[in-house]
């Protein structure tokens, strides 16, 4: 299935059925006076984050959202029948705007929010509304109320609890392959991954942990370059960042260097996420020949970087498992807990 996490849509509700007019004519009944119904609402347009979707998918293919027209009223005092609700599904962290203003109208950050995104009309009233001692035989009745019509567009921001983040190729693909079920396409050349995957790692005693495999950044990423800013909002929803450096870059690049682009793009795109908390993992340990080795590597980051790296192995498994006990016990502990959302979220 293709990722698609921008879409522009238009929505729009069932306009109200009109009110009725009409007199109930029976033959031994004269007088028998106003039975014109009241016309049925319109049908509302409802956005619905359902976690059983993973992309914007099926809103990128269909333009036009429209909900049901309520019927017009009938003689007999008949209502006319309530126009069908449409409940438009997207996944959950899906962040919808007005597209004409850009003003951010609803955040549906947790499965199963819901946002009335265009609002039914309401039916008419028929004429035995507005019966009265003083006005036995009224005429009058009301239209239904018009359609609500806007165009949205919808941005998706991955929930996880971690976010895989480093240089293409870095080892992020297969280090998700390894801790769960995902089956990201991984290869031997860089950017592989050209969309966020999302795995669930199933820990002992019934914990998980949700991860999402961000592409891989490069420098000036912040301003669009290689996959640039396209993926790097979906970090930001992360509790946890998990930055992997390969200790020999196939590129011969420098390893510190790489860290220190990746920190500076973070930092160039938000400074809020460049103060989120990360572990700094190093891949690829299969690559080194001894326990000599990943000594000398662990003593490099903590004396150029002053940080304590953990030393990981997609490939062999070596790590993995001392890595999602790290991360859950940060989670556990709160020292990660979900940033707090910008004012201008808060609506």
């Amino acid at each position: 299935m293709a990722f698609i996490d921008e879409a522009v849509i238009e929505v729009r509700s069932g306009k109200g059925g009109d009110g009725a007019v009409s007199f109930r004519r029976l033959k031994y009944i004269p007088k028998g006076g106003p039975d014109g119904g009241d016309g049925g609402d319109g049908g509302s347009v409802i956005l619905l984050a359902d976690p059983a979707i993973e992309t914007l998918l099926d809103l990128s293919g269909r333009y036009h959202w429209h909900a049901a027209n309520g019927q017009p009223g009938g003689g007999k005092q008949c209502h006319g029948s309530k126009g069908e609700d449409l409940i438009v599904r997207m996944p959950p962290g899906s962040i919808v705007f007005d597209h004409e203003t850009g003003q951010q109208l609803v955040d549906l950050d947790s499965p199963g929010a819901r946002w009335v995104a265009a609002r039914g009309g309401r039916g008419g009233f028929g004429n035995e509304h507005f019966k009265s001692s003083t006005n036995q035989t009224p005429r009058s009745f009301t239209p239904g109320e018009p359609a609500e019509h806007r165009i949205l567009r919808i941005e998706l921001k991955l929930i996880a609890d971690i976010g895989l983040i480093g240089k293409p190729n870095a080892g992020k693909s297969t280090l998700l392959g390894a801790v769960s079920r995902a089956k990201p396409r991984v290869a031997d050349y860089p950017f592989t991954t050209l969309h966020p995957n999302l795995g669930i790692a199933e820990l002992p005693g019934s914990r998980r942990i949700v991860l999402a495999d961000i592409p891989g950044l490069i420098e000036g990423a912040s301003q669009g370059m290689g996959l640039g800013t396209q993926f790097l909002r979906h970090i930001e929803r992360t509790r946890l960042l998990v930055h992997l450096l390969e200790l020999e870059p196939a590129d011969g690049s420098d390893l510190i260097r790489n860290y220190q682009i990746i920190r500076a793009e973070l930092a160039a795109h938000s400074a809020q996420l460049a103060e989120r908390e990360e572990l700094l993992v190093l891949t690829k340990a299969d690559l080194l020949e001894g326990e000599d080795d990943r000594q000398a590597a662990r003593e490099l980051i903590q004396r150029e970087l002053g940080i304590q790296p953990l030393l990981i192995s997609g490939v062999t498994g070596e790590g993995a498992a001392e890595l999602l006990e790290q991360c859950w016990l940060r989670l556990r502990d709160g020292k990660s807990a979900h940033p707090a959302w910008p004012e201008s979220a808060i609506q």
